[in-house]
């Protein structure tokens, strides 16, 4: 069906960088305790609780590759692991979702598509690809990024409509669920746990039948991780259809109200719901006449309830598109809005994880183009407003330190992504050139004749006549050394030449 596509390995088209409207809005995140999200997390209602009883929002990206026949993430091919989850963290994302196959528990099994040149990833050599993800987990969480493990396939062949396969049985998942928590257990780092991803069509929800009903599935399996690591979160997504209401694989969570999760441990369940846009395919809803006005009586359908009427937290943990349909763009601006903007609502939001990192998911793209180092600074700005404030670290990661210096340099690159005469898009890649960490940073620059800037994301500016002042935005400000992050912005009127940028670090 239409899922497989997403995960196809050749390289997405690169989606068109269209002028915003919605979606484009600076980031503001709500005032948080500076050690919100420590220790390992609980639920109280729709809100997911630190180890202190603090709120915290998962505001992630999902960044896959070990379910797939190089049983590793992807992009290691182009680049150090450690300076991807740097440029995840500058740009804001808190959390990692990473989907695996039980194929990494072989002892077969060996990750491929590594470079190992000049120094790349040089730690992960000789390891296989359990061993890689300890390194990864370890990094992410040295950063302040949280790491929640999704069970995404039974092998790296595909999807299974069920969580288990005549090759892959239920004892095999449960056995490898249980091995994984045990093995992460007392790093806290790992918040939790997505069972199994996209259940769908014969999948059910509270049918009874135990070959079939994934709600039951969901609760043995639930309750095997939490017999050996009860702290954690169990993540449970929804199924394709229930009383004969149909929707995205993974998407429909109408059988909670009825049929609710129930597990040995109090206040661990979080739901989870998938939800795309006509880039992965059509649905029904994309063609009514009050499109996007429709979408959130849509979504309070499949599962928004569940977060309005506090039963308990939702967490989106799949969501993309290319945008190169206007109706896809719509649907962004429309979704981003309606998981509530962190400026207005904090950490009483829903929670999300974009799909995805990797610029090669066939049907949506990647936050990275295709060169695995660029920004899509349009797809980016349509998230800045439900972005959230990072967690404490761990150690000394923190996006790999500098030398044996302090000094604060950064250096800026001005690039017109797009220029329709009456007006342009432009981003702004700030790099850290510097020996140590940038806590903040400022670029500046003055324009000849009369343009102005009519909208910017993951920053916030000043313009007083021809000179612009930006600052960064509460979620980027800190960029480790060599590490970049990128502003974007609307302008009017076109077709001029870049002007020179200077930037200032502190």
């Amino acid at each position: 069906m239409f899922r497989n596509l997403r995960r196809a390995l050749c390289a997405a088209a690169a989606a068109l960088l269209l002028p915003l409207a919605a979606g484009a809005q600076s980031a503001q995140a709500a005032p948080t305790a500076a050690d919100a999200g420590a220790g390992y997390w609980h639920t109280s209602g729709r809100q997911i609780l630190d180890a202190a009883g603090q709120p915290v929002r998962i505001a992630g990206i999902n960044w896959f590759g070990f379910e797939t026949g190089n049983y590793v993430v992807h992009g290691l091919w182009s680049r150090d692991y450690k300076s991807m989850i740097d440029q995840m963290k500058s740009l804001g994302y808190n959390t990692i979702r990473i989907p695996y196959s039980d194929d990494i528990f072989k002892s077969s099994t060996v990750p491929n598509s590594i470079d190992f040149s000049s120094g790349k990833n040089a730690d992960l050599q000789g390891l296989n690809s359990l061993g890689i993800l300890d390194k990864i987990v370890s990094y992410a969480g040295q950063d302040g990024l949280k790491v929640i493990l999704d069970r995404h396939r039974p092998d790296a062949g595909g999807q299974s409509a069920l969580w288990y396969t005549s090759a892959v049985p239920e004892s095999t998942w449960i056995a490898n669920l249980k091995s994984l928590a045990t093995r992460y257990a007392g790093q806290s780092t790992v918040v939790g746990i997505d069972l199994h991803n996209e259940p769908h069509d014969p999948a059910c929800w509270g049918c009874g039948d135990t070959a079939t009903d994934w709600r039951l599935a969901a609760q043995r399996a639930g309750n095997a991780v939490l017999s050996v690591n009860p702290d954690l979160l169990i993540f449970v997504e929804g199924v394709q259809t229930f009383n004969g209401v149909s929707g995205w694989w993974g998407g429909n969570l109408m059988g909670v109200a009825q049929y609710p999760v129930q597990l040995s441990v109090a206040n661990r369940v979080v739901y989870s719901a998938h939800d795309y846009a006509t880039s992965v395919a059509q649905q029904s809803w994309f063609g009514d006449p009050t499109f996007p006005a429709n979408m959130p009586g849509i979504w309070d359908k499949y599962w928004g309830y569940i977060f309005k009427q506090n039963i308990a937290p939702v967490w989106v943990g799949e969501f993309g598109t290319t945008l190169a349909a206007t109706v896809d763009q719509q649907w962004l601006a429309a979704l981003v809005s309606y998981l509530r903007p962190t400026s207005t609502y904090g950490a009483d939001s829903f929670h999300w994880t974009f799909w995805s990192w990797n610029p090669n998911s066939g049907d949506t793209g990647g936050i990275l183009k295709d060169d695995w180092q660029t920004v899509d600074t349009v797809k980016d700005g349509y998230l800045a407003s439900v972005k959230a404030p990072g967690f404490p670290g761990t150690g000394t990661g923190g996006g790999g330190g500098g030398g044996g210096g302090s000094t604060a340099a950064c250096s800026a690159a001005y690039t017109v992504t797009s220029d329709w005469g009456s007006g342009f898009n432009a981003e702004v890649k700030v790099t850290n050139t510097g020996t140590t960490a940038i806590g903040s940073w400022k670029v500046t620059w003055s324009w000849s004749g009369g343009r102005q800037i009519t909208n910017m994301w993951n920053a916030s500016y000043t313009q007083t006549g021809t000179t612009v002042t930006v600052v960064n935005a509460s979620h980027n400000g800190t960029i480790p050394v060599g590490a970049s992050a990128s502003l974007g912005f609307g302008g009017a009127p076109g077709g001029g030449t870049a002007p020179t940028v200077t930037c200032t670090a502190t």
